[in-house]
């Protein structure tokens, strides 16, 4: 079990598009944190079942109106061309984000969600990559980021992720980050 501060149990938040989520962008990370003992669960704009981009059928624990972000260590906003019609402009999602941000949370987007970090303005000033689309590129730029191409890139308790072959590092790098320090 991986455990904070306080002696809880960590738990990390996963946000999906209800459909054309990337399926390893979800996956990989949830195997790993659930294996790292960190408690994983499942949010989204509705109750379900999801189905991502190859065909995995998720159901959330939660809906994004019950999420209370004081109960979670972690954010971890899954990509995939879902994010876009889905996560992109949910100004739930850019709540959630926020709040997390300002509590200090881990925070975590992989492929087109790096966008929603941007849109939700916590990316301001900070190191950060996306899918290689030029709209991406250019959405993370004009909301003040600094793009780097590279596959993971942490800047504080900010983890962003260029897309599914990064999916491993992209896992190891919360864990890393959620870990307290001095552990």
């Amino acid at each position: 079990m991986a455990y904070g501060c306080y002696g809880d149990i960590m738990k990390a938040l996963m946000v999906l598009a209800p459909k054309n989520f990337r399926d390893e962008e979800y996956r990989t990370p949830a195997l790993k944190l659930e294996r790292a003992g960190i408690t994983v669960h499942v949010t989204g704009p509705t109750s379900g079942p999801y189905t991502g981009m190859l065909g995995k059928v998720v159901t959330p624990d939660l809906t994004l109106d019950q999420v209370k972000v004081d109960d979670y260590d972690a954010v971890v906003l899954v990509g995939g061309s879902g994010s876009k019609e889905y996560l992109w402009s949910n100004s739930k999602v850019i709540s959630i984000v926020n709040e997390a941000s300002k509590k200090n949370k881990t925070i975590a987007a992989i492929c087109f969600s790096s966008v929603v970090l941007a849109k939700a303005g916590i990316l301001k000033g900070k190191m950060a990559t996306v899918s290689p689309s030029g709209e991406s590129i250019r959405l993370l730029q004009w909301n003040g980021a600094e793009y780097v191409k590279k596959g993971v890139v942490v800047d504080g308790k900010i983890v962003t992720a260029e897309g599914p072959a990064n999916s491993e590092e992209f896992a190891d790098a919360i864990i890393s980050v959620m870990q307290p320090q001095g552990k």
